[in-house]
């Protein structure tokens, strides 16, 4: 550290009176001191470090700060608020190496970036090593199309149920995004279900063929085709497997009944509150997971009646199905006083529709139309 001290002195005249060029060449030696002995300094002599440094930076081009970017963005100790104003940068050559490689880089500063930068700032966080369900749910939201293909290509994101949604949602029409939402092994089985539901024929069939819990044989699968596809996933889901394994061993217990659903409704549980509902409702587990997929509430509503469950444990189903893409108090409301007027012998005639249409083969017969407010 000793060594710095001239350079201190001559920092004082370079920001005074010292050109760019003279400006460029003492950072350019604090930043070969900095880097030769980083493994070995302390916190505080970092802060010297970043004291000079970020009084520098104000005062030189950006290609100079451009070159001090790629230089520090892979040292795990770099002063902190360096690194907070080169990824701030609006310059994007500046910002970019910070914001792909540096590990020192904060949450706080992440997220800010992600929320006012430009798309290419937010194309470079995409390509980060790790990045969390804040970041990433700024960046599906905020992307555009780069973006939001590159940080769904990236193993070491991850996403939040409503960042997962929103993936779902803007792969409608686009193939590339919708095969390469599909084939993240974190992808909830929800999501993944709605995914297909939305998906074309060619991503269907490529999604089975490289998923290796999926079928590879989709041969005869026409207009049946995400219920096939939903069957192999569902089998295979480690998910889906651990809550058929609960479900049953609490209905040898005791009797699932409106209890348990309430329960596994209010803890956010979709495989449980599906497995649960097709029991207590004697009724394929396709047509409870379509239910509390779909964006509708009536088929979900005419379950709950069947179920013969109160108001109380329908809101807390129909919060469930809506808990990734929100539900309006008025929309709620709606909905229960539908129930509240929906005949349970209406309930039941409407089901069993339902029950035959899932165990037979599709039929060219269009379904009648059913009012569920009764």
């Amino acid at each position: 550290m000793m060594h710095s001290l001239p350079l201190i002195e001559e920092l004082e005249t370079a920001l005074s009176s010292g050109t760019f060029d003279r400006r460029n060449e003492i950072l350019t030696s604090i930043t070969d001191l900095f880097i030769n002995g980083a493994p070995r300094f302390s916190e505080d002599q970092i802060g010297v470090f970043d004291d000079v440094m970020a009084r520098l930076i104000n005062t030189i081009e950006a290609k100079a700060r451009a070159r001090l970017a790629d230089r520090l963005a892979p040292i795990a100790n770099a002063p902190l608020n360096v690194i907070h104003l080169l990824a701030s940068d609006d310059d994007i050559d500046v910002a970019r190496p910070i914001l792909i490689r540096s590990e020192r880089l904060n949450e706080d500063t992440l997220l800010a970036t992600a929320n006012s930068k430009s798309q290419r700032h937010l194309h470079a966080i995409a390509q980060r090593n790790s990045l969390s369900e804040a970041v990433t749910d700024i960046l599906v939201e905020r992307g555009d199309r780069d973006v939001v293909h590159s940080v769904a290509k990236n193993r070491g994101a991850r996403f939040s149920d409503l960042g997962f949604r929103i993936l779902v949602n803007r792969s409608s029409g686009d193939d590339v995004l919708a095969s390469e939402v599909g084939m993240r092994s974190d992808i909830p089985r929800p999501h993944f279900l709605m995914l297909l539901d939305k998906a074309s024929s060619a991503v269907r069939a490529r999604l089975v063929a490289e998923n290796p819990q999926a079928s590879t044989d989709i041969e005869g699968v026409v207009a049946e085709v995400v219920g096939g596809i939903r069957s192999e996933i569902r089998n295979a889901s480690p998910a889906f497997a651990a809550a058929e394994v609960a479900v049953e061993r609490q209905n040898r217990i005791r009797r699932i009944g409106e209890a348990e659903i309430y329960q596994y409704a209010r803890e956010r549980k979709f495989e449980e509150s599906a497995l649960a509902l097709s029991i207590l409702c004697d009724t394929p587990i396709d047509v409870v997971e379509r239910a509390l997929l779909d964006p509708g509430a009536e088929i979900i509503l005419i379950l709950c009646k069947v179920a013969g469950l109160s108001p109380t444990t329908t809101k807390a189903v129909l919060l469930l199905r809506a808990a990734d893409r929100g539900m309006s108090a008025e929309d709620l409301d709606q909905a229960l006083t539908s129930f509240n007027k929906l005949q349970p012998d209406t309930a039941k005639r409407v089901l069993s529709f339902f029950r035959t249409r899932t165990r037979k083969p599709v039929q060219s017969k269009p379904a009648p139309a059913v009012a569920v407010n009764g």
